[in-house]
């Protein structure tokens, strides 16, 4: 992981662990975040425009599925696909 990957990796870890997960355990990079229930539908939606404002990604809603967005990690390596142009 480059650098900006690892910021950027830190960066949505802390957004999910402080302003969007409804768990009081902690989130690591591969928690499961839907299957769990540590984050809502309304927590994905939170994640997908936090993307978009802080990141400049345009999240397809058909790309919103467990294969990207079940844990940081998968989100991560959707962003690594999605770089903004």
């Amino acid at each position: 992981m480059t650098d900006e990957a690892d910021g950027t990796a830190e960066r949505l870890l802390q957004f999910v662990s402080t302003e969007v997960s409804v768990s009081p355990d902690p989130i690591e990079a591969d928690t499961d975040l839907l299957l769990t229930g540590a984050v809502d539908s309304l927590g994905v939606i939170r994640i997908t425009q936090w993307m978009e404002d802080e990141l400049g990604v345009e999240v397809d809603p058909v790309d919103v599925t467990l294969e990207n967005f079940q844990t940081v990690a998968r989100m991560i390596a959707y962003l690594g696909r999605h770089q903004p142009a």
